[in-house]
């Protein structure tokens, strides 16, 4: 199986991030830029319950969200609350199954196009 998440699922998915970090981390609404990528079984090799009580299976969603820097550690446990409540209750993803990790850059490492760093600007 290549690809549990569907077009529609993943729409769902997208806006469920999108909610959760304008919520948690006052993201503007434009500022939304997602990639997705799925994998063969294979191709995705993790332990199915490594640091869980439940077993993780294999749906396994791993969201990478790459931020700004300068948020609390209470805002970024917030965030991490918020995407698994509302991707479990939303889309039924169960909360085990939910795999994130933030990648901090500083605004001066940000361009939006045009050769320019906006966020410093």
């Amino acid at each position: 199986m290549e690809n549990e998440h569907d077009k529609e699922s993943l729409s769902l998915i997208s806006n469920t991030i999108m909610k959760a970090l304008m919520k948690e981390f006052n993201v503007p609404e434009k500022d939304c830029f997602q990639v997705y990528h799925s994998h063969k079984k294979e191709e995705f090799i993790y332990d199915p319950n490594y640091l869980l009580s439940n077993d993780r299976n294999t749906s396994l969603l791993y969201i990478q969200i790459t931020c700004g820097s300068g948020r609390t550690q209470q805002q970024k446990q917030s965030l991490y609350k918020e995407l698994a409540n509302r991707l479990h209750n939303e889309i039924d993803i169960p909360k085990e199954n939910i795999f994130i990790v933030l990648v901090e850059a500083g605004l001066e490492n940000w361009s939006f196009g045009d050769g320019l760093a906006q966020m410093i600007m």
